[in-house]
This record gives C-alpha cells, structure tokens and sequence, in this order.
C-alpha cells in the first residue's frame, strides 16, 4: 500500500467538504461588501450544484480511462486555482463565474478519492482506510461553520477561498509522487463527446429546474423540466446507437447496480426532503431555535454513526434484498413519524425517535446500496459506477427539497412518505444472496463517510455543496 494514498484520498475529501461549509459563513459578508441580490448570491451555491451534477459521470469515465490520480490531480490544482480567482473576484458576477468553475473541478477530482483507495490497498487494509478518510471528512464538515466564522470575523469572507489554495498545493504534491499498486488505466475505453454534452446538458438542466422550485414552483419551472426531459429522451435514443456509450452498456444492464442507484435517489429525496421540511416547521411554526432543531434531530446522526456496523451484519446474513427493505420501512416510518401525532416537530420526545427512526433507515439504505454496487459494478468502471452514485447523491436531496417547497414545507411529509416509499420498488430488485465479505466492508465504511450529510438542515447552499463530497 502507497503510504500517500489514505493523505491524498483524504485530504481531496476533506477539502470540499470544508469549502462547502465555511462558504455559509462567508455568503452575508459577501453579500454586503460585492452588493448582490438574493438571487445573486443564490447563484454562488447553484452554480456550483449545478456543475458538479452534470460532470460527475463524464469524470468518472475520464479517470477510468486515464488513470484516477490523474483526474483527481487536475481536479485539485483547478479547485485551488478558481479558489484563488474568487478571493480575488471584484464582483458578484466573477464570484458566481469562478464558483462554477469550482464545481467541475469538483467534479473532476471526487471520483477519484474513493477509487486510488481502491487501487492503493490491499483488500484486507482497505476498511480501515476509508475510516479514516470517514473520520477526516466529519472534521472538515464540523470544523467548517466554526473555522469559517472565524476568518470571516478576522479576515473577511474572501479568506474562505484563500484557505483551499495552500491545501490544493500540498494535496496536489502528494499526488504526484503517488503511485498506484494496481489498476492501470484501460486507454481502450473510448469516449462518446455528443453523449457526453447530452448527459451535461440534461443534468444541469434537471437540476437547475429542481433548484427552482422552492422560489417558483412547479408550475413556474414546468418548461424547465420539460426541457430536461426532452434531453434525456434523446439521449436514450443516442446512447442505443452509440459504439461507446457515456453510461457503459454492461453497468446500465447491471440491475443491481442500477436498482441501488435508484434506491439511493429515492431514499437521499426521502430524507432530505422531510429535514427540509421539519427544520422550518420547529423554527418558523414551533419557534424552536436553531440549536434546540439541532438538539431534537441529533438521533438522526447518532443512529446512522451506529446503524452502519449493525446493517453490515444484516447485509452478510440476509443480504442486500432484506436489508434494503428494512431499510425503506424504517426510513418511511421516521417520515410518517413526523407527519403523524408529534406534529412534524411539536413533540420533542416523538420527533426524536422519528429522526432516529430516519438515521437508521438511512444508513441501512446506504450500506446495501453501496454494498451492492461495490460487488457487482463491471469489471473497469468503477469511475464510471462512482460517478453515477454521487450524481443520484446530488439529484436526490434537490428533488426531495423541490418535493418539500412544491407542495408547502408544513404539509409536505405525506408526499415525501410516498417518494420514499417508492423505494421499496429497486429494494426489491437488488440480490438475495449475502455480498461477498470484502465489499460488505467497503460498503459500510462509505456509508459512515456520508453520515455527516443530514447534518446541513438548515439552508439550501449548506446541503448543495456538502453533499458533492
């Protein structure tokens, strides 16, 4: 095993996840000193969403063909250098510019930080690695709001972005005298440049449009999702007839693979939707504060911290058809837990076993999807299979939210019911037998490196760009 590895892998993690948490911070300073609207300032987050979501695949086929560490290299020192144009940016414009320049490369480095771990370890290390590439994404999400309120307080927001410059410098170093044990690039894969415009451009347009929903409605965003629709249609039609597909033909014939791609667009809907929707009712109805909707959601975390080692052991016992439908009842119990005599939130005692409910769900949903597609993903896609993940990673919170801002925040919880519901349908479809002992691992250790996601309850920005870890 490469000692740079786990540092490199980590470090890469680290560092948009704790871009994506200080930029709260940052967003009222910039607000007042660059003169933007709200809108404007929207912007510095969805663009940066948008960018990521439309790129991930398109990265993860790139790293698969010419080598991750490549990749991610690319995608660090890009991230470093648009970190340095924003600092320096001298209007809003600039920001907004520079900050979707961010997301690509954001998107170009994750696929790699999970897959040069991969590649790096012997299987028998590659747990522990990933716990400690889990540990240092926790830090980085629960240093951020502090961290950036401090050099916001002390330097001004544009020292936010400094922050990332000497980090990509130094995780860019490590990367460079990386040298991956196995798992040369295949430079026979070939790529398809119109498929790929095609899936950009129906993602960024999908997304973009479920970004709009909670300022415009449905209703105001019809055209955009038809035209994101449209896209897809054809791109169907492309990808039939291409020699090389963008989304490899033997991973879209994968049906456990695509089963767990949906399963987690369902589930991250599901929840994100409904904390959504329970942070405004305890704050804006119920008048709890800030840190007393923390206090009454903190089982969520507790219990996705603890549910993960319990449904490894399902995952080996039952495998991944039982342990998924566990997992959605549970998940779709904390929501209608919500919806149901605790009021979505006027009960301290019910709302706390109702996001406990939601966290153990969550994280059984997480080990089996991961789990599955870590064991059944193709031979020499794994970029590919990484990408897609975090693309239904992305897309999954923005719908949930859309759900949640689209039928009113305070009455939303049935229908968020019924959305996560919908994923005892891909639950069902996923294998009956145990997964081998080696991917159970590796599934478990990523679905703790996504624990910290539901931590970013409160506004829109926090979860866009956390989540993209």
């Amino acid at each position: 095993m490469s000692r740079l590895a786990l540092p490199v892998s980590a470090g890469a993690a680290m560092l948009v996840a704790l871009d994506g948490t200080v930029l709260l911070m940052a967003q009222p300073a910039m607000r007042r000193e660059l003169g933007c609207t709200t809108a404007q300032l929207q912007w510095t987050s969805t663009g940066y969403l948008v960018a990521v979501a439309a790129l991930l695949v398109l990265a993860g086929r790139l790293g698969d063909r010419y080598g991750h560490r490549r990749t991610l290299l690319a995608g660090v020192l890009g991230f470093g250098a648009s970190s340095a144009g924003i600092a320096l940016a001298p209007s809003v414009g600039w920001v907004i510019g520079l900050r979707t320049a961010q997301g690509v490369f954001g998107a170009l480095l994750q696929p790699g930080t999970l897959a040069l771990l991969r590649l790096c370890c012997p299987p028998e290390r590659l747990g522990r690695a990933i716990a400690v590439r889990t540990g240092a994404i926790a830090v980085a999400a629960g240093a951020g709001p502090l961290l950036g309120g401090l050099l916001v307080d002390a330097f001004g927001w544009r020292a936010v972005f400094w922050i990332n410059v000497p980090a990509a410098a130094l995780i860019a170093a490590m990367a460079l005298a990386l040298r991956p044990d196995r798992g040369r690039p295949d430079g026979r894969q070939r790529l398809d440049p119109a498929g790929a415009v095609l899936l950009a451009a129906a993602l960024a347009a999908l997304v973009h449009a479920l970004s709009r929903v909670p300022e415009r409605g449905w209703s105001g965003t019809s055209a955009e999702l038809a035209g994101a629709a449209g896209l897809f249609a054809v791109l169907v039609v492309h990808e039939r007839r291409a020699a090389s597909p963008v989304v490899p033909r033997p991973v879209a014939r994968s049906r456990p693979v695509t089963a767990s791609l949906a399963l987690l667009l369902t589930a991250s809907a599901g929840l994100f939707g409904t904390l959504f929707s329970t942070t405004f009712r305890l704050q804006d109805t119920l008048h709890v504060g800030p840190l007393g909707a923390a206090l009454r959601m903190l089982p969520l975390t507790a219990l996705m911290v603890l549910g993960a080692p319990a449904a490894e052991r399902a995952l080996r016992v039952q495998g991944p058809r039982r342990t998924a439908l566990a997992g959605v009842a549970l998940l779709v119990a904390g929501i209608a837990g919500l919806a149901g005599p605790g009021d979505g939130g006027a009960s301290a005692v019910l709302t706390g076993a109702a996001s406990a409910l939601l966290g153990a769900g969550f994280a059984v949903v997480m080990v089996t999807a991961t789990g599955t597609v870590v064991g059944d993903a193709p031979a020499g896609y794994a970029g590919a299979v990484g990408g897609l993940k975090q693309t239904a990673m992305n897309i999954g919170p923005t719908l949930g939210i859309a759900a949640a801002a689209g039928t009113g925040t305070h009455g939303a919880l049935p229908v968020l019911t019924v959305l996560a519901a919908l994923g005892l349908l891909p639950a069902a479809a996923l294998p009956g037998v145990p997964l081998p002992a080696a991917a159970q691992g590796a599934a478990a250790q990523e679905a703790a490196a996504q624990g910290g996601a539901p931590r970013a309850t409160g506004p829109l920005s926090a979860r866009r760009d956390t989540l993209t870890r």
